[in-house]
């Protein structure tokens, strides 16, 4: 077993995963429980951590440099350790953007629409929900509904900020810069990809054109030859 094909094997499962915690985490916000189906809902949520916290092993036992991949991964180390802070937990996410973007493959052609507009939607969604878990509760709070944090986090991922909803809590704010960042992150994939994919068709089609010229003179090479080989076969001199 390589860490290339223990990521292989379980990428959907962690995408599943990560569905999973995502319609639990926003019953816990958003729908009032009782006790017991707290209690529920909690103990599925620790059975979820688990599994990351597996993935996570196994993924440092297999690395071939094992500090250098830890070095690389303590966002993933910070939320398994950190499991108290429900917002911080949403990073878990990123597993559902990395399986969009590696099943989008080549994002260029057909499936840069769909991976941007799932990663807008899903950062947009989880930074709603976050929000809404530690303001809700305060008293001076102006983001109190599901409907309040949805109209916050489109206004604030786009960089329009209406001003009418803000998180008033630290982590409340803390929440809003890192989906402001993000949000930028996301516009900046798309202008890039966008770039990326102009500059490679007015090359192709550059190249297009040269390789027509040349078959052109070739084209015009070849006649030429044919015509003093046929000169040449009759006997006649051919013209200077």
């Amino acid at each position: 077993m390589t860490s290339e094909m223990w990521r292989a094997r379980t990428e959907w499962p962690l995408a599943g995963a990560a569905v999973l915690f995502l319609l639990i985490y926003s019953v816990q916000v958003i729908v009032p429980l009782s006790q017991a189906e707290s209690s529920l809902l909690a103990a599925v949520n620790w059975a979820i951590w688990a599994v990351f916290l597996l993935d996570f092993l196994m993924n440092l036992a297999l690395a071939e440099r094992r500090w250098r991949w830890l070095l690389r991964n303590l966002h993933e180390l910070l939320i398994l350790v950190l499991p108290m802070l429900r917002p911080l937990r949403l990073l878990r996410l990123l597993t559902l953007l990395r399986v969009l973007n590696r099943a989008g493959g080549d994002a260029l052609r057909g499936r840069l629409a769909l991976y941007v507009l799932a990663s807008s939607a899903i950062l947009s969604y989880a930074g709603a929900l976050a929000v809404l878990d530690v303001e809700q509760e305060t008293q001076e709070g102006n983001i109190l509904t599901i409907g309040d944090a949805l109209w916050w986090s489109l206004t604030t991922v786009t960089s329009v900020g209406y001003g009418d909803h803000f998180p008033v809590t630290v982590p409340g704010r803390l929440v809003a810069s890192g989906l402001m960042v993000l949000g930028i992150a996301v516009l900046g994939v798309v202008t890039a990809t966008v770039a990326s994919w102009l500059v490679e068709s007015v090359s192709t089609g550059s190249a297009d054109d040269s390789a027509d010229a040349v078959r052109q003179e070739l084209a015009a090479v070849r006649a030429q030859l044919a015509e003093l080989t046929d000169q040449l076969a009759a006997g006649r001199r051919p013209p200077d």
